[in-house]
């Protein structure tokens, strides 16, 4: 494990790893845009294995991508970082090819992508707003709900979590009253960190009522980031009574000014 001298000056944040998520704008207009992959199909996915149990570095395969992966929906691309050979993008070495799909089309793409349908509530374009969750800025012991304009996002990148994503451990909404939100990376972060040593991070997670989280995200002064999960540790996620669903919350908006798409908050109870 690193010291604390090898990662320089940073910040300690928490790591979500929910539904990965971030905003750039289309036709002028910020929207929404929710990260998909291209998965190979389970021939090309065969060979790629056997390929690195017998050679061992995926840079090395060769990948046909117009036959060894499935089918992208019409309105999937491809991520910015990612390298394209003769107008194809490169999968990475995972074997998957990242790329997004914007949560409007999201809403036409229901029936065969019901996992993606979620953040298409969190956004009205009519309005240009998105209802984000973060800690207040005047209290660090409650967290907010608020409309925050998609142009004051633009090139974030954010979490959502909720009632459908990655079995909802933050405890969000019900089956009948769904409910999600999305959380810009970084937004949380974290005080008075132990040292990183594996007994007092160990302790730190299991003892300390700040520790009720899935895990650390160290940002390094390098613009490195480094992520402990609390499985790297051996602990269990999730857990009862995490970090988030143990805050109190305030709604912070003026909802008639908001479509009635979101008006429903104000009939949403939190134990303040």
């Amino acid at each position: 494990m690193c010291s604390d001298k090898h990662l320089g000056t940073r910040e300690y944040k928490f790591c979500l790893l929910h539904s990965f998520a971030f905003v750039i704008t289309f036709l002028d207009q910020p929207y929404l845009w929710a990260r998909l992959d291209r998965k190979p199909n389970k021939q090309a996915e065969k060979r790629f294995k056997n390929f690195l149990h017998s050679k061992g570095n995926p840079k090395e395969f060769f990948w046909n991508v117009e036959e060894d992966f499935k089918p992208a929906p019409e309105c999937w691309i491809p991520a910015k970082e990612i390298e394209q050979i003769n107008g194809n993008p490169v999968p990475d070495e995972n074997g998957h090819i990242p790329g997004t799909m914007m949560s409007l089309l999201m809403q036409f793409c229901k029936k065969n992508n019901k996992q993606y349908c979620w953040h298409s509530s969190v956004v009205n374009y009519e309005f240009e707003i998105a209802l984000v969750l973060k800690h207040h800025p005047d209290d660090s012991g409650l967290l907010e709900i608020s409309a925050v304009p998609l142009s004051d996002l633009l090139e974030q990148t954010l979490e959502l979590i909720g009632t459908n994503i990655n079995g909802n451990p933050c405890g969000l909404g019900s089956k009948k009253h769904p409910l999600h939100l999305p959380i810009p990376h970084g937004a949380f972060q974290i005080r008075n960190l132990p040292s990183l040593k594996h007994n007092h991070l160990l302790s730190w997670f299991e003892g300390c009522k700040d520790g009720k989280i899935e895990g650390i995200v160290w940002h390094c002064s390098d613009g490195c980031l480094i992520k402990v999960h609390r499985h790297h540790l051996g602990l269990c996620w999730p857990i009862p009574d995490t970090y988030m669903n143990s805050r109190p919350v305030i709604i912070n908006m003026n909802l008639n000014k908001c479509d009635s798409k979101f008006a429903r908050l104000k009939d949403i109870i939190f134990d303040v």
